[in-house]
């Protein structure tokens, strides 16, 4: 399930073209005990990263449920 992506090359398009703010969160994979090293940067006005956090967590909440309820 796991799948290693290449960063750099989403990372600069999606940066690339009048971003006013964006929010970076990474992770290891898990460890022998399950637990990974999580971490989160952002770039821009700190209210419109908690915003973009914001509405990303209800985005994968409304996919969750939408995919459970199938």
């Amino acid at each position: 399930m796991s799948k290693t992506v290449n960063p750099e090359k989403h990372f600069e398009k999606a940066v690339k073209e009048n971003c006013a703010c964006y929010v970076l969160i990474t992770c290891s994979e898990p460890n022998a005990d399950g637990k990974m090293e999580v971490e989160m940067d952002y770039q821009g006005d700190e209210t419109l990263a908690a915003f973009l956090v914001e509405n990303a967590s209800q985005v994968f909440d409304d996919r969750f449920h939408c995919r459970k309820s199938k």
